[in-house]
């Protein structure tokens, strides 16, 4: 058991060791062959979209028996050239957990968005209904044919994430569940969360021999056919300008004439998602962006959670992520007892935790019902001095004081694509804990609560909490941001477990008056931790953040110097499982 206190007593029965994500001895795979094949279907607007089948099959003639189908809906394309003039294909990836399903008796499909790939037609927006709807004609082309059982269930991660999840949103009547993984649920909060634009969907366009590099469907003897479509996608919208072009959650989109956050997010469709019968079951990992997103769809769909450590889409150590879609999808399309039944419906890693306690199952979400330690900025130095700026963190508020920093804008990645922020503590205001005295283990979202005031109109507020080795070195374990204009807390549309929530709106939109504080309230990133006897937490505050992409464009000349207020009004409240002690230092 993980040593839980006392005030935590009955979370004790949920948590429990589970090293082995398998939810029962799976049958041996049925078949060693798989035949593919390719060609456009004519969606309901008539646009051709590009589409690939793989079947198993018995001496190179695919079997007869009627399979149920496993679909992925890609922007990324479902089978090109790579720059070494490999063909890579989409169905035969075991990062999605898709290679070797068609051995287990799956038809496997894989098509091209419009816009994309070899598929005709020009992408409107990321994500939007048009995209969704053309998921819906093509599960249903897929239920239709005569090799299908009529029963379809879709896979993918971050972008093919997000359309299972769009496609879903238009309730297809022979979609009967989804694996999603690393996927938003509300795409203004995960892309422009706190009303600050993050890295996510941000960045510049693939130029159009990316798409050309794509394989020519069967009847596309020429290749004519994809040089065709591939003209059609210079038209697309331009996805970082679509985003960055609309503040507000309301905003109107210049390009789709359309409130784009809210056509895109799927909580505008949770009753219709709720109503579906749909399966759902997702999935992510801790050094992610959408692990908050992630664990808010399990909460508002009823899904199934599975939580890892490591990057974008990255598969847990030691889990065949195949596996474990094949007894979900087993269940859900096969009606078979795989097993899963008798598994809790959430299983997430702890980081930096013992081998014996690394993965946790549990009925209860990771954090619900934990209760949260606050942890208060206050004055003094640390111990481990790395600037002017560095300050205590303790367990009392300690008396009232200010601390001042100038936004730091040199805070440019040398990274394509940051996925986990950076450490840059000597960017602004550190408040950093005596070492501990005993092991913590942090799970679920903390918040912070900051007391700021700005030298201008404006300013953004950067969040992170850290732990700290005895040697020094810092990692990031949770952050989260906040334009002070967005400071108004609002009811969500949908469950966020209690997190504060601010809307975005353009009516909740407030002025900032120079020199006036104001209090924020911003959820941080979701994490499951163990944090080390002898290490330290980091409260770090800071108004810049390498994952801006727009960073040129927002830096204000001369830069705005924001001042914290300590005393009980800025803190960090940490989820922890066991109380929170120090040891003594001299």
């Amino acid at each position: 058991m993980l040593g839980l206190s006392s005030r935590n007593a009955t979370l004790a029965a949920l948590l429990v060791a589970a090293p082995v994500l398998a939810a029962a001895q799976e049958a041996p795979p049925r078949y060693s062959e798989v035949v593919r094949s390719s060609r456009y279907i004519a969606v309901r607007d008539g646009t051709r979209l590009a589409m690939h089948v793989y079947r198993p099959a018995v001496n190179g003639r695919p079997v007869a028996e009627k399979l149920p189908v496993i679909f992925a809906f890609t922007p990324y394309r479902g089978r090109f050239r790579d720059k070494d003039g490999k063909i890579v294909e989409t169905a035969q990836s075991a990062e999605l957990g898709l290679k070797g399903m068609t051995d287990h008796g799956y038809v496997v499909a894989v098509a091209d968005i419009r816009g994309k790939g070899a598929s005709f037609g020009r992408r409107r927006g990321m994500q939007d209904r048009t995209e969704a709807q053309d998921g819906r004609d093509l599960v249903e082309w897929l239920a239709a044919q005569p090799w299908s059982s009529g029963k379809v269930g879709m896979t993918g991660c971050s972008y093919l994430g997000g359309t299972t999840v769009q496609t879903a949103s238009t309730a297809p009547p022979h979609l009967k569940a989804v694996f999603a993984g690393a996927s938003d649920f509300d795409k203004y909060e995960f892309v422009r969360a706190g009303g600050i634009t993050g890295q996510f969907n941000t960045r510049p366009e693939d130029p159009l021999s990316v798409d050309l590099a794509t394989l020519p469907l069967d009847e596309d003897k020429d290749g004519s056919l994809l040089k065709a479509a591939v003209a059609q996608h210079a038209a697309n919208d331009p996805m970082a300008l679509l985003w960055n072009t609309m503040p507000h959650r309301d905003s109107v989109s210049r390009y789709t004439q359309t409130r784009f956050w809210e056509e895109v997010g799927p909580y505008t469709y949770l009753d219709t998602l709720k109503r579906s019968g749909i399966a759902f079951y997702n999935w992510a990992t801790w050094h992610d962006e959408p692990a908050a997103q992630v664990i808010i769809a399990a909460a508002n769909l009823n899904g199934r959670l599975l939580m890892g450590p490591g990057s974008h889409c990255e598969p847990p150590p030691g889990v065949d992520l195949g596996q474990v879609q094949r007894a979900f999808f087993d269940k859900h399309l096969k009606g078979l007892d795989s097993g899963i039944d008798r598994t809790k419906r959430y299983r997430w890693w702890v980081l930096d935790a013992p081998e014996a306690e690394r993965w946790v199952e549990s009925d209860t979400l990771p954090g619900v019902g934990v209760t949260r330690t606050a942890l208060y900025a206050v004055g003094g130095k640390s111990g481990t001095v790395r600037s002017a700026n560095d300050g205590m963190l303790g367990m009392g508020a300690g008396a009232a004081g200010r601390d001042a920093f100038t936004t730091d804008y040199d805070v440019a990645s040398k990274e394509y694509f940051p996925f986990w922020p950076a450490v840059l503590d000597e960017k602004g205001l550190t408040y950093t804990s005596p070492p501990l005295a005993a092991d913590v283990t942090v799970t679920g979202f903390p918040i912070a609560h900051v007391r700021v005031s700005s030298d201008q109109p404006a300013g953004n507020v950067f969040v992170f909490l850290e732990e700290v080795a005895p040697d020094g070195k810092a990692e990031n374990v949770a952050f989260g941001r906040l334009a002070l204009a967005n400071r108004k807390l609002s009811k969500a549309p949908y469950d966020t477990l209690g997190l504060p929530w601010h809307s975005g709106r353009q009516a909740d939109v407030m002025p900032v008056k120079p020199g006036e504080a104001y209090d924020l309230a911003i959820a941080l990133s979701p994490t499951a931790k163990r944090f080390r006897a002898g290490h330290r937490l980091r409260f770090s505050i800071r108004g810049a953040d390498p994952r801006q992409r727009n960073i040129a464009e927002i830096e204000r000349k001369p830069a705005e110097t924001m001042t914290i207020e300590r005393g009980r009004a800025t803190r960090v409240e940490v989820p922890a499982l066991q109380p929170i002690r120090f040891a003594t230092t001299k």
